[in-house]
């Protein structure tokens, strides 16, 4: 069990306390309630463009990562769909550096034109590296609006198109961190060898002063029942043929969401597993198969991915797959398979609660979903699934009329 405790500042500011005594190093968590999902669809990867602006310095404070250098830290950042998290690790005795330095570009980020300048490059070189030119780069671009519609998950973190970051011009800029950059919009963990108090004190002073902002509530809209197959198939130069299939499922804090997480374990987690044993190693069909989930706040996608083997046809290959997601929706799972695959899972997440920094950074993402403590409930909830639920969940999702596939095949192959 993960003891922490918490407070609330006047401004809105939430921030989680765990004592660590088994390490010299402190974790300095600072989650943003914001990812690309709150993005307008004519201005999209702001969310993560500010992931990169906020390392540019503040007005006060022309480097952010000299100071926490000097203190004997590091840091760095990473945005998704629902959150923008900055994370920081030094030694103790210098934990107020990190107040110091993210209380700073909470309240006053530097907002020059040069900075804007250097990061829309930084951003549109990333974009072009990781997702135009490299293999199977940009699935996520292709997959993502074949599967929704009008929700905003329709597009990816960095954003839909590159046009989109050359376009961002400061007034957006500057309004785009009044929304969402607040106090108020954010949760604050510090996870190592301190006290409530000394966290408090430190909170007060460096946090307390900063004024709450507007409070921004979403209105996202619902994505529409999928009630119809969907394919997009596309040619590029990659070594081998790709399937990527994409099946609605429920939302991170569903009654469901475990039985389906347990779900994409029981076809692909391991060399044991269905997908693994049946389709790359008896039958030879795939090079390599995964199924997992998204894990999105909102209802999101539960995917199953292959490299073909050569000499393979795309047609049997995807045939391969139907088969075995036929055979998970028609037969109840044996318990001693399920109970493998939970043992496997309690297990990551143990690994995964280890370090003062994966602490911090799960209580604020807890927190972020409704509650820190819900933590602790994780194992008791996956082990609470049984076969019955298992089943049911994979016929409610693995439905063809639910599915939308994209074929990535190569041009160098029949």
């Amino acid at each position: 069990m993960i003891r922490f405790e918490k407070f609330t500042l006047d401004n809105g500011l939430r921030i989680l306390v765990h004592k660590d005594q088994s390490t010299p190093i402190v974790a300095f968590n600072l989650l943003y309630d914001v990812g690309a999902r709150d993005e307008m669809e004519n201005q999209t990867g702001f969310a993560h463009l500010f992931e990169h602006l906020m390392f540019g310095g503040s007005i006060n404070i022309n480097d952010f990562d000299i100071p926490l250098q000097e203190a004997g830290g590091e840091n760095n950042a990473f945005t998704s769909n629902d959150l923008t998290n900055y994370y920081a690790t030094l030694p103790v005795q210098n934990l107020e550096t990190a107040f110091w330095l993210d209380s700073d570009r909470m309240l006053s980020l530097a907002f020059s034109e040069k900075s804007l300048s250097v990061q829309k490059n930084v951003v549109i070189e990333e974009f072009k590296q990781r997702y135009l030119n490299q293999p199977y780069g940009d699935v996520w671009l292709l997959l993502r609006p074949l599967a929704y519609t009008i929700h905003p998950y329709k597009w990816a973190t960095i954003g839909k198109e590159i046009a989109h970051i050359e376009g961002a011009e400061m007034p957006a800029v500057r309004a785009f961190f009044e929304k969402h950059y607040g106090p108020q919009n954010a949760i604050l963990c510090v996870s190592g060898n301190v006290e409530l108090d000394e966290v408090s004190q430190l909170a007060l002073k460096y946090f307390g002063p900063l004024p709450a902002r507007e409070k921004y509530v979403r209105s996202i809209p619902s994505e529409p029942k999928q009630d119809g197959y969907r394919e997009l198939t596309v040619k590029r130069n990659v070594p081998a043929h790709a399937i990527y299939k994409a099946f609605h499922m429920c939302e991170r804090t569903h009654p469901d969401y475990h039985a389906a997480d347990l779900l994409s374990d029981l076809l692909s987690n391991g060399h044991s597993s269905r997908l693994q044993r049946t389709l790359v190693k008896e039958q030879g069909v795939f090079s390599e198969i995964s199924a997992f989930i998204m894990g999105s706040h909102d209802a999101g996608l539960f995917v199953v991915t292959g490299k073909i083997a050569d000499g393979i046809a795309v047609e049997i290959a995807n045939n391969c797959i139907d088969i075995e997601l036929e055979k998970i929706k028609n037969e109840l799972v044996d318990d001693h398979e399920l109970q493998k695959v939970k043992n496997r899972l309690e297990s990551t997440q143990m690994f995964n609660e280890m370090t003062a920094l994966n602490k911090a950074m799960n209580l604020c993402y807890y927190e972020l979903l409704g509650d820190a403590a819900l933590i602790n409930c994780e194992v008791e909830k996956y082990n609470a699934v049984n076969s019955e639920q298992i089943q049911r969940v994979a016929k409610e999702i693995l439905q063809k009329k639910n599915c939308s596939t994209l074929f990535y095949l190569s041009k160098n192959k029949v």
